[in-house]
């Protein structure tokens, strides 16, 4: 008789475990509180104009594939995508733009020409952002921080002799000011910080392995969206046997002489060998671990930066315009300060405008655009934040039109916002912090929850929130070193 695995959430990482899982033997059943599988990955459909609703960067597309090869079956059935042959298109207010290439040597040439910046600067800091990547991926992103065999292995072993090459006793803007002559480059190289909610100006130099990931391997596109990710996920975890229930909040996890033992759900008792918990780690503690010890060190770590979108279905094509856009702040410190000091919004954000219409023209009406409006801000401390969104919704206008030459607000037919409050209530996002607790400092990576309870027995936990952390590909890995965890 196969044993029973409870997953609670089907976040992407909730879904990647559902899979692996089966893999393992276990019979599955997920349970989710919203009426849709994803958590952040979903999607928003508003007359005419669809929009990915969450995360819009697509890296490390192979940890996507093992999860179909593992299943035996060939991904590109379930899921393609593209590789892009720009990451980005920047903006500066003085007029200057530049695309992140995929050809490094194009990029590398295009920075020298507008900017003035030795190309040779380009391809040096890409190959130590791959260096740190060589050195880390193995001890960081692949394995449990919190298992002794983790340290005494041969990878480990070779990281410690190099622990002053890998950006861990400086910050991100200090090295990549040594990295740059211009501003504006570092400036661009700061921003990999936001890619997990940190602050380019405490957050340790170890993050620059993230450029790696963007240029050195690619930045890639689904051709169905971001949301086939999820969409393709739940579908193989279907045909393999999982048993999803929507509109099914687990109340607690259940735990009799330290044992996790099943969940209650509308009051019902659903019993379990195993239970993997996939919602944020801090409303999990708070919420349906309440009764179970307290990991308080963790739980009061700072959490990351939130996430302020406007989904606007835009009445016009601005062919100037590619799939990732970034429009820079003139004072980047000073944006990084009213998030994380004073908990409020810079009047002149840094905006990112997403726009899958580029590469998926059905996303929007003919002759129109979908824009994935988004700045950062802080998470949710009780701020006003009515009011801050529409200072902030007139700041972002005010910059469009600068830069853009444009009125933007006359070219919004449709609007749908997602906001750091409403980020928690979908999510279970403590605080709507979209990558739990913050990376800004140098233990912050030994300062994320495990991936299993050293507290109750059989009771595991995968997502954004917990080891190795947030974005797609880190999701997706917390759920395989779960579940390796399970068959040692």
């Amino acid at each position: 008789m196969s044993k029973k695995a409870i997953i609670i959430g089907s976040g992407i990482a909730g879904l990647a475990a559902a899979i692996r899982l089966i893999h393992k033997g276990f019979e599955v059943s997920v349970f989710e509180a919203n009426s849709y599988p994803g958590g952040k990955l979903s999607e928003i459909i508003i007359n005419g104009y669809r929009f990915d609703a969450g995360p819009s960067l697509f890296t490390l597309p192979e940890q996507m594939e093992e999860l179909f090869l593992l299943s035996g079956k060939d991904p590109k059935k379930y899921f393609d995508y593209i590789k892009l042959p720009v990451a980005c298109h920047y903006f500066w207010e003085d007029g200057k733009h530049i695309k992140t290439w995929a050809d490094i040597n194009k990029f590398a040439d295009e920075v020298e020409t507008k900017l003035g910046e030795p190309a040779e600067n380009i391809r040096k800091a890409l190959r130590k952002s791959s260096y740190i990547y060589d050195h880390l991926a193995p001890l960081f992103m692949h394995r449990s921080l919190h298992k002794f065999g983790t340290w005494t292995n041969k990878e480990a072993l070779k990281s410690y002799l190099k622990m002053g090459k890998l950006g861990i006793f400086s910050t991100m803007h200090k090295t990549n000011s040594r990295n740059f002559d211009h501003p504006k480059l570092v400036q661009l190289f700061n921003r990999y910080a936001t890619y997990n909610g940190s602050n380019p100006y405490e957050t340790p130099a170890t993050l620059n392995i993230i450029p790696h990931l963007e240029f050195n391997i690619g930045a890639f596109f689904p051709k169905k969206g971001m949301h086939d990710i999820t969409l393709s996920l739940y579908r193989l975890a279907q045909e393999l046997g999982a048993k999803f229930n929507f509109n099914s909040k687990v109340e607690e996890i259940l735990v009799e002489q330290g044992k996790a033992v099943g969940v209650m759900v509308n009051g019902q008792k659903i019993l379990g060998d195993l239970i993997v918990n996939n919602m944020d780690m801090v409303n999990a503690y708070k919420t349906i671990l309440r009764k179970q010890k307290q990991p308080t060190k963790l739980l009061d770590q700072p959490k990351s930066s939130s996430a302020l979108i406007f989904y606007w279905g835009i009445k016009k094509v601005f062919p100037e315009l590619d799939l990732h856009n970034i429009l820079f702040s003139d004072n980047y410190k000073e944006e990084f300060d009213h998030i994380f000091h004073h908990r409020s919004i810079y009047h002149d954000p840094t905006v990112y405008i997403n726009i899958t219409s580029v590469y998926k023209p059905d996303d929007a009406p003919k002759g129109c655009m979908n824009w994935f409006t988004m700045i950062n801000v802080p998470n949710n401390q009780g701020q006003n934040w009515d009011k801050l969104i529409l200072e902030a919704r007139r700041f972002i206008i005010q910059k469009v039109n600068r830069i853009l030459k444009t009125d933007i607000e006359s070219l919004i037919e449709v609007e749908e916002i997602l906001e750091p409050r409403t980020i928690e209530s979908k999510t279970s996002s403590a605080n709507g912090a979209l990558y739990g607790n913050s990376s800004n400092n140098k233990y912050a990576a030994f300062l994320r929850h495990a991936n299993f309870s050293s507290q109750i027995k059989n009771l595991y936990f995968c997502g954004g929130s917990v080891h190795p952390g947030g974005g797609i590909p880190l999701c997706l890995l917390s759920a395989k070193i779960m579940s390796e965890m399970i068959a040692e």
